[in-house]
């Protein structure tokens, strides 16, 4: 399948005995029971499912989320640091890679009836910087808005997004409204607050705060229902 608590039982590679529930720290992905019903009766169509894993691996970016590849696995084919545990009757397995970028979320299903397969909730972003060299120069402001056009906004594009900045005041906060696919969007809070905002203020030192001055309710975002 692909898309796109008190006892510590997390397993080394290739351990199939998993029974009890897993510690808390080990689960760094909960299954919601309609998503445990769905992928249940997946994998008991398979050959032998109780030696079967769902494997969850973060394979890079779709703009301001993650993409993510499942599958499911036999238990013996982990790698010796992939994290293996379980929910309930699934055995999860997380690649040592992924785990700290999942840690937190959730699978389940979407909240749109209509709309089909699994969906992955994880407060978690990516880092729009990753992998980009950008030269910031001039003052303050000139700054924002290098570093909102270069590498900010082209990661917000595959969301019909855009971030501009409004302005920065004397005691460098920095204003920015979002427009878009990212203007009323349940989602564009949590855009700004883990990744526009620290891409901002890790790039340029000396902003203060990055406040969103967006009126969202006066937007309607067709990529989030």
């Amino acid at each position: 399948m692909s898309t796109t608590d008190t006892t510590d039982t997390t397993a080394p590679a290739g351990d199939a005995e998993l029974d009890g529930p897993a510690a808390d720290d080990a689960v760094v992905m909960t299954v919601s029971d309609d998503a445990m019903a769905t992928v249940l009766g997946i994998r008991d169509q398979e050959d032998d499912p109780q030696n079967l894993a769902l494997r969850v691996e973060i394979t890079g970016s779709r703009g301001a989320e993650f993409a993510y590849d499942l599958s499911f696995e036999e238990l013996t084919a982990a790698a010796d640091d992939d994290l293996v545990y379980a929910v309930g009757d699934l055995k999860v397995m997380v690649p040592a890679a992924t785990v700290d970028r999942l840690r937190g979320a959730e699978l389940d299903l979407p909240r749109a009836s209509a709309q089909g397969g699994l969906v992955i909730r994880n407060p978690n972003r990516p880092d729009p910087l990753a992998g980009i060299d950008v030269e910031l120069t001039g003052e303050l402001p000139d700054k924002v808005s290098q570093l909102l056009e270069q590498a900010v906004n082209p990661a917000l594009a595959s969301h019909g997004g855009y971030a501009t900045l409004v302005g920065v005041d004397e005691d460098n906060n920095v204003y920015v409204t979002m427009g878009g696919g990212c203007q009323g969007c349940a989602a564009s809070a949590a855009t700004l607050r883990e990744g526009i905002q620290r891409s901002i203020k890790d790039a340029i030192p000396e902003v203060a705060e990055v406040i969103d001055a967006t009126d969202h309710d006066a937007g309607e975002n067709p990529f989030y229902t």
